[in-house]
């Protein structure tokens, strides 16, 4: 038995800003209510794991706004309107770590269906080299780190590490690097 899709009756765009939209669709749902849903609409994101030669993961570390804390993730950014994943994968790698390399397509994910209509296009990068298209944004912080893949699942069990994308792209390129 296939369960009721849900029509769209109007969208309502609140507010738009260079990353995300917040939209506001006027629905009829299950048993033919009308309701409204909120979300946030973005063209999506990439996260990459890179790679060593030596199999150590590079991640950077970041102080996140909303968390009130420093995160240890793997690189990742917001993609623009019409933007190729593995393009915006491969500057992100340069932008975050000043490593560029071989980028190789994992999979994607929707990392918080509920609120975000966001799909999150995961990367690993091996054969990693210094970029000479580095060049450091002003308005970012990084340290860049690198464990082992033993580390990363210990500090994933012991909250060290608590970023859900971080996460998701962990379990999904498991048993790749």
């Amino acid at each position: 038995m296939a369960l009721d899709r849900w029509k769209t009756l109007s969208t309502k765009l609140v507010i738009r800003n260079p990353w995300w939209s917040y939209i506001l669709d006027t629905v009829r749902g299950a048993g033919g209510r009308e309701g409204e849903y909120h979300f946030v609409r973005t063209p999506g994101s990439v996260i990459i794991v890179p790679v060593r030669d030596d199999g150590a993961i590079v991640m950077v570390r970041q102080y996140r706004y909303l968390m009130e804390r420093e995160s240890l993730e793997f690189p990742a950014g917001g993609m623009k309107e019409g933007e190729a994943p593995a393009e915006r994968a491969r500057r992100e790698l340069i932008e975050e770590t000043g490593m560029d390399g071989s980028i190789e397509f994992v999979g994607r994910f929707n990392p918080c269906k509920g609120i975000i209509d966001e799909w999150s296009h995961v990367f690993i990068a091996r054969d990693l080299m210094p970029s000479n298209e580095f060049h450091k944004d002003d308005s970012e912080e990084f340290e860049i780190d690198a464990h082992q893949p033993s580390e990363i699942d210990r500090m994933i069990r012991e909250n060290e590490i608590a970023d859900g994308m971080t996460m998701a792209a962990w379990a999904m390129v498991a048993g790749k690097v």
